[in-house]
């Protein structure tokens, strides 16, 4: 007998199913300003949300409430994609022991390289389980081993924990190759949201102590905190992440500190000029605050000579990593970053160590 499905998930689902069936025009779902629609079940949970009066922000006044929120939100939406075996470890933080998560791809065309992952939640919030099936579809899709870090978090650890621990993660892992079965120089970083940041800024540390990865994955990051762009005015209040959402974060992350936003650890966006960094595989999204910001650091790359392919993902918002149990769109999105991302690895695994890296490419 087939396990029942959380009732979350199977009404989501429904939803989902239910929505593909209406002509798009008839669910009126909004345009953003390139005139793409937003798919129809994110419109449609925007819109319950706010008729139950449950608002978009993530954030709240307590932050282990906010935390436990974000855990009931994400945990029964999960499917657990199936993959070869996962364990539990732990790798060098930049203070201690930090807990981790190894899964391990199918035999059948697997990739000789490991992926150090990042989990996104605005520094304060995410852990190993909220980003479970994110790392399991990417495992499948990559045919790469992840490793996904539980980097220790905003207020209790403010800024520069989480980057510290992000560099040494990466560190312990080239260290450590050899027993994943891989190089040091097959070891990748990706992340999102929050996650996504924490593995540019490590990625660009890495480089510059010239510890170079494969690659980079950066799905959704935000890389400036200074500049105001387009996409925070269109979508900063009712999409998935909104500014009050935003300040929250930061405030917590700088322990109050706005001046550190200069800091190109907080803003890599903002790193001038940029060491040889690892190609890239820049993921942002239509309906997504950050969207710009994140086309600005691909634009930063591309102008320093960094192979970088920009993917915008148009119909969906922030955090659609996790979303993908339960709706297609953001399941045929996520499978399609992730096979970017292989095709990336797959090709520089073959190539020699010298060999020229290309230019900026667009999908």
């Amino acid at each position: 007998m087939m396990p029942t499905l959380p009732l979350r998930r199977t009404l989501v689902r429904t939803l989902d199913q239910f929505s593909s069936l209406v002509p798009r025009p008839l669910l009126r779902a909004p345009r953003n300003d390139a005139g793409a629609r937003l798919s129809p079940l994110l419109h449609w949970l925007a819109f319950l949300r706010k008729l139950a009066n449950l608002g978009a922000d993530l954030h709240a006044d307590d932050v282990n409430l906010a935390r436990r929120r974000f855990r009931a939100d994400i945990l029964p939406l999960r499917v657990g994609y199936h993959v070869q075996a996962v364990r539990n470890l732990t790798v060098q933080g930049a203070a201690g022991e930090l807990k981790a998560r190894h899964y391990v791809p199918e035999d059948s065309g697997a990739l000789p390289a490991l992926l150090v992952y990042f989990h996104g939640g605005g520094f304060v919030l995410g852990d190993l389980d909220t980003h479970d099936d994110v790392c399991r579809l990417l495992c499948i899709e990559t045919g790469m081993q992840v490793l996904s870090v539980d980097y220790r978090l905003a207020p209790e650890h403010p800024f520069p924990a989480p980057v510290d621990d992000a560099e040494a993660a990466l560190r312990w892992a080239q260290d450590h190759a050899s027993a994943f079965g891989v190089e040091p120089g097959a070891i990748a970083v990706g992340g999102d949201s929050a996650g996504g940041t924490l593995a540019a800024v490590a990625a660009q540390h890495m480089a510059a102590t010239g510890r170079p990865l494969l690659a980079q994955l950066l799905i959704y990051p935000g890389t400036d905190r200074i500049a105001r762009r387009e996409s925070h005015e269109l979508f900063g209040k009712g999409f998935f992440l909104t500014d009050s959402d935003r300040e929250w974060f930061y405030k917590l992350y700088l322990n109050g500190n706005r001046a550190l936003g200069q800091d190109p650890r907080v803003s890599p966006l903002r790193t001038q000029p940029l060491p040889a960094l690892a190609p890239a595989v820049l993921v942002t999204a239509g309906f997504d605050m950050l969207r710009d910001e994140g086309e600005a650091y691909a634009a930063h790359m591309h102008d320093h000579g960094i192979e970088v392919e920009q993917m915008r993902v148009h119909n969906l918002g922030h955090g659609f990593m996790n979303l993908t149990g339960v709706h297609q769109d953001s399941e045929l999105a996520a499978i399609r970053v992730a096979r970017s991302f292989r095709l990336l690895c797959n090709r520089l695994l073959s190539l020699p160590k010298d060999k020229p890296k290309a230019s900026r490419k667009r999908a």
